[in-house]
């Protein structure tokens, strides 16, 4: 839905000027969101997917709908490093370069173009990124011609006024440069928009929100809340973090965090089973007492394949933002035996 530096594709000037730039007729419309794309899928709308870096399998809301997804597709082609969850579904898996294995730059949220160099060989049959991603595009008959990874930043600079007076072989001298920029010989500004807002007239847009209410709320059969998130040690799904020695045997399996007050009240210690489920799912996990949590709330981390907290999320979607509501749905919490206690 936007072209680089979030400009939308939906504007007929900022199309024009990069199809005037690429050479190519680009869509007016905006595309799906993630949930919207795994929806499109069981529609039959969409047949195949090309997923790089991202692992779907574990990191959408309601795994099991999305993952019915990955398997209904006619192919899909993953290029990661590791053999994620995604990539069980692949049809083809594209082995790509890690960030210790290449040339380039990443732009993080302090706004810090910085240089990452190539430190490592590649290992087995792995690939550059950019190789690879060059490769297809021309065998789909794209005159793609990158010589050098700098080549596509320079491109990147060109197009993005993000990006203005930070070359190349600025970032590669510099090692790192704040934008935005004055200059080609000016450090980056402390203050992002201490110029005026990149909107008609320079001024910010404050737009007054109404409280929208949760999709869903606890009740009678589903009386907590379950949000979901990281830990220190575990990054996302941890297709890298669990794969760290160090890190997994800090935090090695997956745990739901419970404020002292529903320990007690469930009848559990800390380290027990316990059964979390929603109207998605459910996952079986070890309790651990936490006095940062609230009366009423449950919280796991996303990153445990063995006990995958999306399975239970709500894909219910904000109307705005597009983002799911993976941080609050109704949920319920019992020991992991009372079933087949009351079985008995």
């Amino acid at each position: 839905m936007f072209f680089p530096d979030y400009k939308s594709v939906e504007d007929a000037e900022t199309r024009a000027k990069y199809e005037a730039a690429w050479g190519v007729k680009l869509d007016p419309k905006k595309g799906k969101t993630v949930v919207e794309i795994m929806d499109a899928v069981h529609a039959d709308e969409i047949k195949g997917m090309y997923v790089m870096g991202e692992n779907p399998a574990m990191s959408d809301p309601d795994l099991n709908h999305a993952r019915g997804a990955l398997a209904h597709l006619e192919h899909l082609v993953v290029q990661d490093i590791f053999l994620t969850e995604t990539a069980s579904y692949a049809d083809v898996i594209l082995p790509a370069s890690a960030w210790p294995e290449k040339d380039g730059t990443v732009t993080n949220t302090n706004r810090q173009v910085q240089m990452g160099r190539a430190a490592l060989p590649l290992p087995g049959e792995a690939r550059q990124d950019l190789w690879i991603i060059q490769d297809l595009a021309q065998r789909m008959g794209c005159k793609w011609d990158y010589t050098h990874v700098g080549e596509v930043f320079t491109e990147m600079a060109s197009m993005m006024p993000a990006l203005d007076n930070i070359s190349w072989e600025r970032v590669e001298r510099e090692h790192h440069v704040t934008y935005p920029v004055d200059g080609p010989d000016v450090p980056g500004r402390d203050v992002v928009f201490d110029q005026g807002f990149p909107r008609p007239g320079g001024f910010a847009k404050l737009v007054a929100a109404k409280y929208t209410p949760p999709d869903e709320v606890p009740d009678a059969d589903y009386p907590f809340i379950l949000t979901t998130g990281r830990q220190l040690e575990h990054w996302h799904t941890g297709a890298m973090t669990r794969r760290a020695t160090v890190l997994d045997a800090l935090e090695p399996s997956a745990v739901a965090s419970l404020s002292p007050r529903e320990i007690a009240r469930l009848g559990i210690a800390p380290g027990d089973m316990i059964r979390v489920a929603t109207r998605r799912g459910t996952v079986e996990l070890t309790a651990r007492q936490d006095d940062g949590i609230p009366d009423g709330v449950v919280f796991i981390p996303f990153a445990f394949v063995e006990a995958a907290a999306n399975l239970l999320t709500n894909p219910a979607l904000d109307p705005f933002g597009k983002i799911p509501e993976f941080k609050f749905c109704a949920a319920r919490v019992e020991r992991a035996d009372a079933v087949s206690e009351a079985a008995e």
